[in-house]
């Protein structure tokens, strides 16, 4: 069962690339505290994560900190050093953190799983976009297979 809105962010730990290489980051240092929206990708590099969903995040940054957003977080089960890589391709800079969920930990306690083996995928996360005010979620927005709506920069922005 996923996670729902009124729900508390469950506590793992992730990873994130820095100028020192790969970090250990908990999600409560993500989420406590402040107002997050995380958007998760089935994975970096892929055709509509790269041309549309990270782009929007990227494109609408300024709105979404206008907005009372403290963080955005784009979520993978990939390593950190793909999501770094995936990062600096896209020019996200210091908008965006790049949270890699190489094991899909946080994805499972999430809830949010995509059985990407039968096309050599292994375990991914579904793509969905969540806010959570001081690790509470708000807002919860879970794409239908296949489909690229409600989980974009601007739909969340609208919610917002």
């Amino acid at each position: 069962m996923s996670i729902e809105v009124g729900q508390s962010i469950p506590h793992v730990n992730c990873r994130h690339m820095t100028a020192d290489g790969p970090q250990t980051i908990s999600t409560a240092e993500v989420f406590d505290n402040q107002t997050v929206v995380l958007f998760s990708v089935p994975g970096a590099f892929t055709p509509t994560c790269s041309a549309r969903h990270l782009p929007g995040f990227v494109d609408h940054a300024a709105q979404f900190k206008a907005k009372g957003v403290d963080r955005l977080v784009c979520l993978a089960v990939n390593d950190p050093f793909v999501m770094g890589a995936w990062g600096k391709h896209a020019n996200v800079t210091d908008q965006i953190l790049m949270l890699a969920d190489g094991n899909g930990e946080f994805t499972a306690a999430l809830g949010l799983e995509l059985d990407g083996r039968g096309f050599g995928l292994g375990m991914r996360g579904q793509r969905f976009a969540l806010v959570a005010k001081n690790g509470v979620v708000t807002h919860l927005f879970v794409e239908k297979a296949g489909e690229f709506k409600v989980s974009s920069a601007e739909h969340v922005l609208a919610a917002l």
